[in-house]
């Protein structure tokens, strides 16, 4: 499951490594559908800022049901790809807030921008 660790952080790297796709992306966080995860934990050595535990670990019990319902009820979508972290990554390390970062958290779905080019025969 992911923690609040990854609140405004947003490292990548660990979806890459996902063999299910199962990271869903919200406007400054993820989170890890723990009914698709097979626990193979290849995603928990990847993220550098340590937001990635067990769900049967003790401090990752308590983030089993946060990350069930964005990664299903609220329809956040899966995210596959690593586009690099949050900008401001850096100032927003967990080291930073030792009381959390919860206040930072936002349900909104991730913000996607697409552009489209149009070719036109003349």
């Amino acid at each position: 499951v992911v923690t609040d660790g990854c609140i405004k952080c947003k490292h990548l790297d660990c979806v890459e490594v996902c063999p299910v796709d199962c990271f869903y992306e919200g406007e400054n966080t993820l989170v890890i559908n723990p009914d698709e995860c097979i626990d193979c934990d290849a995603c928990v050595p990847e993220y550098p800022v340590e937001a990635i535990l067990p769900d049967t670990d003790p401090v990752g019990i308590k983030w089993l049901e946060f990350n069930r319902k964005y990664s299903t009820e609220m329809n956040w979508p899966v995210i596959t790809e690593n586009n690099g972290p949050d900008p401001e990554h850096e100032k927003y390390h967990p080291d930073n807030f030792p009381d959390g970062k919860m206040h930072l958290f936002s349900e909104n779905l991730v913000k996607v921008i697409k552009s489209y080019s149009l070719n036109l025969l003349i």
